[in-house]
């Protein structure tokens, strides 16, 4: 929550450029408040969990949540009781029609890396959604394999095949402490990452408008900002559960799959030991970062977003 202070104090000028959320008295009396209206669109097979993991971050601010839980409109899913589906989830095609508006979306990730974009079954539906979000959503978060193809479609920037998995947790640096999203942050932070696909930094850089704000060494760019179209693009898990990483490497050791212990999550990488959270504080703040700027940037009346 920003901190009001008057715009004449020497602490204000400071603190705006550390980052830090400060609100002149002036700003502050007009204010109005009220929930934030945020829609998940849920590309995931375990629907349940996902959407559990999500609501953990978002829900974690004193900010009033109210959460929509959408899905691709004729995509059918597999992995998760119909009659949950019929009881918490919207069609697209529903929201769409509506003419309702959110102050923000989160596209999650979807385990279909190794298909073109174009080739994925709904993604002609995705791209009216990222269409739409330009006139309907105040920010929209892109995650893993939703700001992947987020990226492309806005940018063109390309996805990439890995030769292995990169799977674990990874040191990432700060590239941009001043950045709001980034409030809080240290120089460097632990992110779980489970991919066999990349966005190469070049690219990325090349494309207008980019911003990155996590990088690594090892994995490559993780958190890029587009301001242009209110959207942020994470490839790696910051809502990843504890015990995420562990449940992805027994189901591919069970099915047989040939796969790496994740590195750096199991103490001395032994994975009969308990794996270790080390990203939990980091992941709090980049959500509730997120809500905050939505916080201050969306109109009163939604009707009024996009416009």
């Amino acid at each position: 929550m920003p901190i009001k202070l008057p715009s004449t104090l020497p602490a204000f000028d400071v603190l705006t450029r550390e980052g830090v959320m400060v609100m002149e008295e002036g700003r502050a009396a007009r204010q109005d408040i009220r929930p934030l209206h945020i829609g998940l669109l849920n590309l995931m097979p375990k629907k349940i969990q996902t959407e559990t993991q999500f609501a953990r971050l978002i829900g974690a601010t004193p900010l009033q949540i109210e959460l929509t839980l959408i899905r691709m409109s004729e995509h059918e899913t597999r992995n998760t009781a119909a009659e949950h589906m019929e009881e918490f989830y919207r069609p697209f095609a529903e929201v769409a029609d509506s003419g309702e508006k959110l102050d923000g979306l989160i596209i999650t990730g979807a385990p279909i890396e190794h298909l073109p974009f174009e080739e994925v079954t709904y993604w002609q539906e995705l791209t009216q959604v990222f269409d739409w979000t330009q006139t309907h959503v105040q920010s929209t978060f892109g995650v893993c394999w939703g700001g992947m193809a987020m990226i492309n479609y806005f940018h063109g920037v390309k996805k990439h095949i890995l030769d292995h998995k990169a799977f674990g947790c990874f040191r990432h640096r700060n590239m941009a402490p001043a950045s709001p999203y980034l409030r809080g942050f240290s120089d460097d932070c632990v992110i779980p990452v489970s991919r066999w696909t990349e966005m190469k930094k070049p690219e990325i850089d090349a494309a207008t408008g980019l911003d990155i704000l996590l990088d690594s060494d090892e994995v490559g760019p993780c958190l890029v900002e587009d301001a242009a179209h209110r959207a942020l693009y994470i490839f790696n898990h910051f809502e990843y559960d504890s015990d995420t990483l562990k449940q992805e490497y027994d189901r591919d050791v069970a099915n047989g799959t040939p796969i790496n212990v994740p590195l750096n999550y199991y103490p001395d990488d032994n994975p009969a030991l308990p794996p270790q959270n080390r990203w939990r504080s980091h992941a709090h703040l980049l959500y509730g970062n997120w809500l905050n700027e939505i916080y201050q940037s969306t109109p009163y009346e939604l009707s009024e977003i996009g416009t």
